[in-house]
């Protein structure tokens, strides 16, 4: 991997995936959207876990601290129920809340399902990472990164120089 290289991260957060009781979709839905949306070279890492708020924050950590990931997605655990518990671990772990992210996902969303309002996803930063948090379906999954997406290079370029290039023309498509 060379230096400017970017890493993203994406993290299925699902008991029953997990536990392999039902196919992931929602981790490959987020990496084909970004296989479209990102033009230069990155690597990945890619991860299955429990709802478990402690299992998220160390995956969280781990992710960012020691593979040194600069953007790192999450699915799964962002409803009202009592295992989501994606948000909180996320908090937990940041330096810097982005709430503006949160905000404009919900937004965006509520203008093709009234339960969007329900979705608790936020953002923020750990050291060099940007963590995202998104809904667990593979459509709003879509929506959400349509909406914010067009933010994250310059998020990644002022945490550290980061150069991450975007096909403006496919982000832009579902947004605009």
């Amino acid at each position: 991997m060379s230096e400017n290289t970017i890493k993203i991260g994406f993290l299925t957060i699902s008991d029953r995936a997990s536990r392999g009781v039902y196919e992931d979709i929602s981790g490959p839905a987020m990496q084909e959207w970004i296989s479209k949306a990102v033009i230069n070279p990155y690597e990945t890492v890619s991860k299955i876990i429990e709802d478990e708020q402690p299992v998220i924050e160390k995956t969280l950590i781990e992710m960012s601290d020691t593979l040194g990931c600069n953007l790192i997605l999450t699915t799964g655990g962002t409803g009202p129920a009592l295992r989501d518990v994606t948000p909180e671990a996320t908090e937990n772990v940041c330096q810097k809340m982005m709430p503006g992210f949160g905000e404009l996902m919900r937004q965006v969303s509520l203008q093709y399902v009234p339960t969007a309002i329900l979705s608790r996803q936020i953002a923020g930063t750990r050291g060099n990472s940007l963590i995202i948090n998104l809904p667990g379906k593979p459509v709003a999954i879509t929506v959400c990164l349509s909406a914010v997406f067009l933010a994250v290079p310059k998020c990644l370029e002022l945490l550290d120089n980061s150069k991450l290039q975007i096909n403006r023309d496919f982000v832009e498509k579902d947004f605009i």
